[in-house]
């Protein structure tokens, strides 16, 4: 009897081994994190989105958040050297995930009404205001503000979701590749006006952005060589791919984000 005790336990560590690894391993395989890798004229860059409009960038040994929002599962994810954060929204500026992420040399880059939302610099650490007509390099990091706001979607007459000038997308600049993150915008002029851009991030999430036939006719002005679809929630992204399977140059990668569903 004594004897089979040994035998009994090994039994049962065994089949607990198994059934964590087999929970390890379906996790693995239910993941929405799928990280992509560019060569870029200044090495390479990982893109992986995340969450809604949460996008992490890894560059130069640097980790970069863009509009991180605690809905989404950032377990693991590793701590920021720079937080660009768009506008004010929660889903974009997320106090609680900004803390949790920061370090203390942490840059957190944003229009004004952002850094003046947040009031706490300069004693939380660093902050840089790049507004939407701005340029400046931030970290080795060239940007352009590009205005983002709504054209017809309000919570009334005169009263938009995004004001002009309040909020502000981005172009950030890795080397000689153009990233564009559009922010919660419609498709505006300043937005058919881009150029050279290798990778663009369009919301299509109405009524407060634009919708997916209306970001498609967006891409189709700009053409940018890759152009992701997010803070997509409840749209359909095979409509804004339809739309631009006939554009050449321009290639659309759909990845299922969490919550986007």
């Amino acid at each position: 009897m004594h004897k089979r005790v040994p035998q009994f336990l090994s039994v049962i560590v065994i089949a607990v081994s198994f059934f964590v690894s087999s929970l390890i391993l379906h996790a693995a395989e239910t993941s929405n994190r799928q990280a992509d890798v560019m060569k870029t004229s200044q090495g390479e860059l990982k893109i992986m989105p995340v969450y809604h409009g949460s996008v992490m960038f890894e560059f130069g040994g640097k980790i970069i958040y863009v509009d991180p929002w605690s809905q989404g599962d950032f377990t693991g994810l590793p701590p920021a050297d720079m937080i660009v954060i768009t506008h004010t929204h929660r889903d974009h500026l997320d106090l609680a995930l900004v803390n949790q992420l920061k370090k203390p040399e942490t840059i957190v880059v944003g229009p004004a009404a952002v850094i003046d939302t947040l009031n706490c610099f300069p004693a939380c650490g660093r902050a840089e205001i790049v507004a939407d007509s701005d340029k400046k390099a931030v970290m080795g990091i060239g940007f352009e503000g590009v205005p983002m706001y709504n054209l017809v979607q309000g919570s009334a007459p005169g009263m938009p979701y995004h004001h002009k000038g309040i909020g502000s997308g981005y172009i950030l600049s890795f080397g000689d590749t153009r990233i564009y993150l559009s922010g919660d915008t419609e498709c505006t002029s300043e937005m058919k006006a881009l150029k050279n851009i290798s990778v663009a991030f369009l919301a299509m999430n109405p009524p407060r952005t634009g919708s997916t036939v209306e970001m498609a006719g967006c891409a189709k002005a700009f053409k940018p060589k890759i152009v992701y679809p997010y803070h997509y929630r409840g749209s359909n992204l095979e409509e804004f791919a339809g739309a631009l399977k006939d554009t050449p140059g321009v290639e659309v990668r759909i990845r299922k984000l969490e919550g986007e569903q």
